[in-house]
C-alpha cells in the first residue's frame, strides 16, 4: 500500500489557491480571513473520509478516523504561513495526514487504533506571539486565557479573532495526549539537498530564544549635531547586530542568531533617530550553550548603554528549552525511511515545530523532506513531487506501526 501522489498534489495546490500571492506563495496568517478559509476547506475534507471533527478552545483542529480502539496516533502541523510563505510549509504534514488516511480507507487497511490529523493554531507566531502557541496550549505550556488574551502585531486580541473567524471551539484544553505524534515537514534547510540524502529522520528541535530590544536615544538634528554628542540607538542596534552575528560564528556548531526585525522612528534621513526596536533569535541544540548567549547578550546590552549613552529594554517573546525526540520512534523512523530510500540520515531540527511541544505529552517525533535550495518562509520554497511522495509513505508506515500495541507496552 502505498500513497497517491496525484490526490496529495491536487490538495497541496487547492489549498496553495487560498491567500494566493503574486509571487506564487501563500499568506494565511493566523486567524485571518484567508486561514478560516484553509480551516474549513481541510474540514471539508476530514468530514468527505468520514473523521470526526472537534475544535477545542484555542481553535486548534482535530479530525480522526475513529478505528481499533485506545489513544490515537497522531500527526498534522499548521495551514497559517508567513506573511510572505510559501506552499508546503506545515501544509504539507497535514495534508499528508489526510491521504494516509485516505489510502488505508481505499486499500481496506483497519489499523489496530484511531488515526488522528491535527491543525494547529498560529504556529508560526507571525500574528501572534508565541510561535507553536496552538499546540503549546493542547500540551498545557499556556493557559488558555492568557492566550486568548494575547494581542497581536495588528493589535487585534487573539480571542476576538477566533470569534470572528467561528473556530472558538468547546473542547477543552490542555487536551488528551495521542498515544504517539509523528509530524512529516520539509526540511526548511539546506542540509539533506547538501548531503544528497533524500529523507530525514529528526533527532530533536533547537532551542530558541526570542526576544524584543527597544533602544532610546535622542532624536536630533543629522547635520548640527556633532558625532561626539549623539546619543543614537540605530548605531546601538547596529552595534548589538554585529555582536550576536559574530557570537554565532564564535560558538560555531548548532548556534544561529538572527535580527528579523529592526524598526527605527522616525526613519527619516537627516534625522538622528530617536528610538529603535529590534528582534533577536538566538537559538541552540544544547541548553547550557543556549543560556551562556543569552548572558553574553545580555552583558553586551548593558555595554551598549553606557557606550551610546542610550537606555535599552528587553522583553522575552518566546523561550523553548532543546528538545529531544522518542528514541525508539526516531529508530522506528530511520528504518522506514531506509526501506523507502538508503538516501537517509538522522538530523536535528533547525526550525521550531508543533512536534517539539508534543513530545511533552506523549512520545514523538518527525521526517524531513528536502527543501530546494533550503529556501523556506519564501514563495520560492519548493520540494519535487518524489520526495513529497517518499516522505507521505514514509509517514504512512510509520503511523500504521506506531498502531501496534506493544508500543504503549514498552513506554
Amino acid at each position: 500500500m502505498t500513497v497517491s501522489m496525484t490526490r496529495l498534489r491536487a490538495r497541496i495546490d487547492e489549498l496553495a489557491r487560498i491567500g494566493a500571492t503574486d509571487a506564487g506563495g501563500s499568506c494565511r496568517l493566523a486567524l485571518t480571513d484567508e486561514d478560516r478559509q484553509g480551516r474549513d476547506l481541510i474540514c471539508r475534507w476530514m468530514s468527505d473520509l468520514g473523521m470526526a471533527v472537534t475544535i477545542d478552545a484555542i481553535g486548534n483542529v482535530f479530525g480522526v478516523w475513529n478505528v481499533g480502539q485506545g489513544l490515537p496516533v497522531m500527526t498534522g502541523s499548521h495551514i497559517d504561513t508567513v506573511r510572505t510563505g510559501g506552499i508546503y510549509d506545515g501544509n504539507y504534514g497535514v495534508l499528508a495526514g489526510l491521504e494516509v488516511i485516505e489510502a488505508c480507507q481505499l486499500a481496506g487497511v483497519s489499523p489496530n487504533r484511531p488515526l488522528a490529523v491535527a491543525v494547529f493554531t498560529d504556529e508560526e507566531g507571525a500574528r501572534f506571539a508565541p510561535d507553536m502557541l496552538g499546540s503549546l496550549v493542547f500540551v498545557g505550556g499556556l493557559g488558555v486565557e492568557e492566550a486568548l488574551d494575547t494581542i497581536g502585531i495588528d493589535g487585534a486580541r487573539l480571542g476576538d479573532e477566533l470569534e470572528k473567524i467561528g473556530y472558538a471551539g468547546m473542547t477543552p484544553c490542555p487536551g488528551i495526549a495521542p498515544h504517539a505524534f509523528v509530524e512529516l515537514h520539509i526540511e526548511q534547510g539546506p542540509l539533506l539537498e547538501a548531503n544528497r540524502k533524500r529523507l530525514g529522520a529528526v533527532t530533536g528541535v533547537q532551542g530558541i530564544s526570542w526576544q524584543e530590544v527597544t533602544i532610546v536615544g535622542q532624536s536630533n538634528h543629522a547635520g548640527t549635531t556633532p558625532m561626539s554628542l549623539r546619543k543614537d540607538p540605530v548605531a546601538a542596534g547596529a552595534d548589538l547586530a554585529g555582536f550576536v552575528r559574530d557570537l554565532a560564528h564564535r560558538y560555531g556548531g548548532n548556534q544561529v542568531c538572527t535580527v528579523g526585525k529592526f524598526d527605527v522612528h522616525p526613519n527619516l534621513v537627516n534625522v538622528v533617530a530617536a528610538r529603535v526596536t529590534l528582534t533577536l533569535d538566538i537559538r541552540n541544540t544544547d541548553e547550557d550553550l543556549l543560556k551562556k548567549a543569552e548572558s553574553e547578550v545580555a552583558r553586551h546590552i548593558s555595554e551598549i548603554e553606557s557606550v551610546y549613552g542610550v537606555s535599552i529594554t528587553t522583553r522575552s517573546l518566546a523561550r523553548f528549552e532543546p528538545v529531544q525526540f522518542d528514541e525508539r520512534i526516531i529508530d522506528l523512523i530511520e528504518g522506514i525511511c531506509s526501506d523507502i530510500d538508503a538516501n537517509t540520515i538522522r538530523m536535528p531540527s533547525g526550525a521550531g515545530h508543533d512536534a517539539q511541544m508534543l513530545a511533552r505529552v506523549c512520545p514523538t517525533a518527525m521526517i524531513f523532506v528536502p527543501s530546494k535550495d533550503g529556501i523556506s518562509h519564501n514563495p520560492a520554497e519548493h520540494t519535487d513531487n518524489e520526495d513529497l511522495e517518499n516522505g507521505a509513505n514514509a509517514l504512512l508506515r510509520t503511523m500504521l506501526a506506531l498502531t501496534d500495541h506493544e508500543f504503549k507496552e514498552r513506554r
